[in-house]
């Protein structure tokens, strides 16, 4: 039976009159046809600014909900803003015609083959050539439409990045092809596979493809799966998208208390290297710098004096002085470090550039000055 997803988001009314979502009529060369496509372009998009790109099938009952959620972990999140492309499949039932695949090879129909290509060679390129895309793209579908996006992994690189595939309809063998895919793909892969509670004749499908992708130990490959008990085939998506955007864009996040605990006072490494690798993979995989936050320096400060790391406390004054400039913090860091190394001359000096630079958190002169005036009291200078 087709299914088709009803949704009713409360964000949804949050969207303010003047956000930037648009409706317009794709003159597709590929399909020959004229196509209803959505378009989200963040409030205060910056042509400086690289954004990722989320590409929506099903839109009349996904594109609304995509965009709420993205604007939600964008403001209260610290996640980064995406552009939202939805693409309308209701009329005249298109979503079948578009994601349409032959029963005895599992590959797409003519005409999906044609909607294969609009996507990857008409959609994507136009984002790319008006706004400032970034490299991590995401695809986002349900039902015939997820088991759609499972094709562009089949590319010699992966079209997207991230995929949020919600209670797919799989073509025949899918269980088999996709794993064997991720398997075999070079490339960092986000795979989110999402099913309801309620039993379905393409449960045992998901199920199996479940199975055998969770038993694959790739390097670059995230895979996360959710079960939602209470959910039923009209629900899933809005029980399932949050979950997975948070996932996805987890590493974005503010370095947690659990996390300080768990990953870096229990490393064997340096601290300074979990803050290093945190940001060079944001800027290697989402093509850009993020800017460096206040509380995962904070948290590296914490790391360095808990484990007396005194290498990693002078890394994190040096991208303190590149990070937050203006402040005292990037000298103070230096001040402590120097301090501890027992070479009081260049700790004195050091805390005397910090004196007079700008307070910041915790930080204040007086703090400074007191470290200065006890230097001087130790050792008489």
């Amino acid at each position: 039976m087709k299914r088709i997803v009803l949704i009713t988001l409360g964000l949804i009314l949050s969207l303010p009159a003047f956000s930037q979502v648009k409706q317009e009529i794709f003159e597709s060369f590929k399909l020959q046809e004229r196509r209803d496509v959505k378009y989200y372009i963040p409030e205060d998009y910056d042509p400086e600014k690289k954004y990722p790109l989320v590409i929506v099938l099903d839109a009349e009952y996904l594109f609304d909900q995509v965009v709420a959620t993205s604007r939600f972990y964008s403001r209260y999140q610290g996640m980064p803003e995406t552009l939202v492309v939805g693409i309308e499949q209701g009329k005249n039932q298109l979503r079948w015609e578009d994601c349409a695949f032959e029963e005895d090879t599992g590959l797409p129909t003519d005409k999906g083959k044609l909607f294969y290509e609009f996507i990857g060679l008409e959609i994507i390129p136009y984002m790319v050539s008006a706004f400032n895309v970034a490299p991590f793209k995401m695809f986002v579908g349900y039902d015939i439409t997820a088991n759609f996006g499972n094709f562009y992994l089949f590319k010699e690189q992966s079209l997207f990045n991230a995929y949020i595939s919600i209670s797919p309809k799989l073509a025949p063998e899918m269980e088999m092809r996709v794993p064997a895919r991720l398997s075999d793909i070079d490339q960092k892969i986000f795979y989110h596979l999402i099913v309801e509670g309620e039993p379905g004749k393409d449960k045992d499908g998901i199920l199996a493809l479940h199975k055998n992708i969770q038993s694959l130990s790739k390097e670059g490959l995230t895979y996360y799966f959710e079960q939602y008990d209470n959910a039923n085939e009209v629900s899933v998506a809005t029980y399932g998208i949050g979950k997975a955007w948070d996932r996805t864009f987890d590493i974005f996040k503010p370095i947690s208390p659990k996390e300080y605990r768990q990953n870096i006072l229990t490393s064997q490494e340096p601290v300074f290297n979990y803050i290093e690798e945190k940001y060079n993979t944001i800027e290697e995989l989402f093509g850009f710098k993020k800017s460096v936050a206040l509380n995962d320096i904070m948290a590296i400060y914490a790391g360095c004096r808990k484990k007396e790391d005194l290498e990693s406390l002078k890394l994190l004054s040096e991208l303190c002085k590149d990070a937050f400039p203006d402040t005292m913090m990037g000298f103070y860091f230096e001040g402590e470090y120097y301090e501890q190394l027992g070479e009081p001359k260049k700790a004195l000096r050091t805390f005397e550039k910090a004196f007079g630079m700008d307070e910041i958190d915790f930080l204040t002169k007086e703090m400074a000055l007191e470290k200065m005036d006890a230097l001087k009291a130790d050792f008489g200078y």
